[in-house]
């Protein structure tokens, strides 16, 4: 392989790296041309370069100071998309969004929505409301469900109609349908206080519930 090959292909692994490096495609372009000249100047008459030499390694070239600006661009055009992102989920600040957990919590006599997400329908969907020992508090029958996410309200009853303490409750979910057990999951509610662009994307301040990323949040309400 020649001089000039061997700069286009470290050139061309070099893009492969995520990151950016001190090599732009004007410095490689430079050190391709300076290369070419000499390699032109001190050629052996008796065998001197063939043009179609030439034309594949101005090809490799270009293809590689087009991968570059490609990665520029594409850079580019990712930051602008997670900016956006960040400005529209400023429109969730004060709703109420549901995403994966099993807590609720009981201030006052009044709890926190939960939720459930289901598979497939179901004809038959309960939630167990758990206490601190693991005892089951209070069973919720919701009946038939669709397939997807919907919500509950417990009303910080037990099974006997008396009120419980305050504090935070975890809830288990069962579905079937035919008798035959849906996949279901936990989700538990909170309201949007803030937004946060970060490195992994935007991620949503949801009290009681933390911070979640945009794919985690199952509903808005």
């Amino acid at each position: 392989m020649s001089a000039i090959q061997d700069v286009v292909s470290n050139s061309a692994t070099s893009t492969d790296v995520a990151e950016p490096t001190a090599t732009t495609a004007s410095d490689i372009q430079d050190r391709f041309l300076k290369l070419l000249v000499t390699q032109l100047s001190n050629q052996d008459p008796l065998n001197p370069l063939d043009n179609s030499q030439i034309t594949s390694q101005l090809s490799q070239i270009s293809t590689v100071s087009g991968i570059q600006q490609l990665n520029t661009t594409l850079q580019g055009l990712a930051g602008s998309l997670a900016s956006s992102q960040s400005l529209q989920s400023t429109a969730l600040i004060g709703h109420t969004v549901f995403a994966g957990g099993n807590t609720v919590t009981l201030a006052g006599g009044t709890a926190t929505p939960g939720g459930v997400q289901l598979a497939t329908a179901a004809d038959s969907v309960k939630v167990n409301i758990l206490g601190p020992s693991g005892n089951i508090v209070r069973q919720l029958e919701l009946g038939p469900q669709s397939a997807g996410v919907s919500g509950f309200q417990w009303d910080g009853l037990n099974d006997a109609g008396a009120t419980v303490a305050s504090g935070t409750y975890t809830f288990q979910v069962a579905a079937t349908s035919g008798g035959q057990k849906v996949d279901a999951s936990p989700l538990m509610a909170g309201v949007v206080s803030g937004v946060t662009l970060a490195s992994d994307g935007v991620h949503v301040n949801v009290g009681g519930v933390g911070n979640v990323t945009m794919d985690q949040i199952k509903l808005i309400m």
